[in-house]
């Protein structure tokens, strides 16, 4: 790559300070941007904005680089958020970070990098672009545990052609050895997990705060009344844990986990047993297709995953037609949740993917 203005997004964890220093190490002008996203509750002792502020500010000290804020929380709420709430209105289950991949590291925070003059932008990712004959391809991380293109499968030809991802070629053992190595502060320092606006604090308890609870009945496929819930809102498929339910069906000790979703009658469908057929599919229909290969693969034999932290499930491609298409895998998939991402893969090569209907 030949020397460039390359503005990096910090974000105060130890991926994108190695990232920005590998850029620095390179001979580009780098210049470190950190983007504040959410500040409904910056007091709150769950949002770490502050601290990762100051962690990014301290490693950019240390590489040598320029840095500034930019505050997108106007744009997140639009783009990410109002998309967030009605998702779960509906009874779904979004990933946000998806979302906040296309709509503000690649679109809000891009275009104001090239307001800045830059020629592209990083950011800490653990994937990989390879430019063939004018067509860009969004490759998984070599660190296989790390992987995060699933995360980015939404992003456009024009996105990937100015995208950097420093750390993709390299494993997080050797990331953190880096950033010891070079002394940056925020070496040792624990990844962040979860939906970054809502951080460690209690899923049910933030989600109260924007959508009104609606309580309703906890019931068996045969309609038999087991409990209540609070809201359909608050509950995922597959999930096992919160449902407030033990006994037994038959004498059955196995857990209960719910299976499906009545939205009209505002009930929770809840099976007993991880194997139940109801939580087993086949087949499964994405809508809002985004396709980072720039356009729909045609019929075939792929790999995809429903789930962020799950292997290549190997299936076939049906008829991708406008935003949507089907998928039919080889082996049934457990809990595929509406909401969630199906992402479709050809080896190491990301194609794309869409919201599971």
């Amino acid at each position: 790559m030949t020397k460039q203005h390359i503005v990096i997004g910090l974000s105060g964890g130890v991926d994108s300070a190695v990232s920005a220093l590998l850029l620095k190490q390179q001979g580009h002008q780098v210049t470190g941007l950190f983007m504040k996203n959410w500040e409904d509750d910056d007091d709150d002792e769950y949002c770490s904005t502050r601290q990762d502020f100051i962690d990014a500010a301290a490693a950019a000290d240390v590489i040598g680089i320029d840095f500034e804020a930019v505050n997108f929380a106007a744009e997140y709420k639009d783009r990410v958020f109002a998309d967030f709430l009605r998702e779960y209105s509906a009874g779904r289950t979004p990933n946000p970070d998806v979302l906040c991949n296309a709509e503000i590291k690649f679109k809000a925070f891009l275009d104001h990098a090239v307001r800045m003059g830059a020629d592209r932008i990083a950011t800490g990712h653990y994937a990989r672009v390879r430019e063939i004959e004018g067509r860009f391809e969004l490759l998984r991380g070599l660190d296989a545990g790390k992987d995060q293109s699933y995360f980015l499968h939404r992003l456009t030809q024009a996105q990937l052609s100015r995208a950097v991802f420093p750390v993709g070629h390299l494993q997080k053992s050797e990331v953190r050895e880096r950033a010891r190595s070079a002394g940056l502060p925020n070496h040792a320092k624990k990844d962040s997990t979860g939906i970054c606006f809502i951080g460690e604090r209690p899923f049910r308890e933030f989600l109260q705060r924007y959508l009104p609870k609606a309580p309703g009945d906890m019931v068996t496929p045969e309609g038999r009344l087991v409990g209540r819930h609070e809201g359909l809102m608050y509950y995922t498929i597959g999930q096992r844990q919160g449902l407030g339910i033990g006994g037994t069906r038959n004498g059955s000790q196995d857990p209960w986990f719910v299976a499906d979703k009545d939205l009209p009658g505002n009930r929770l469908i809840v099976v007993q047993g991880h194997d139940h057929p109801l939580l087993l599919k086949r087949d499964l229909r994405a809508i809002d297709a985004a396709w980072a290969a720039g356009s729909a693969p045609a019929d075939g034999a792929f790999g995809a995953k429903t789930r962020y932290r799950q292997g290549d499930a190997a299936c076939t491609l049906r008829s991708p037609s406008g935003s949507e298409f089907g998928l039919a895998f080889d082996a049934p998939q457990w809990a595929v949740t509406p909401g969630q991402s199906a992402v479709l893969y050809d080896g190491e090569i990301c194609l794309g993917g869409g919201i599971i209907a």
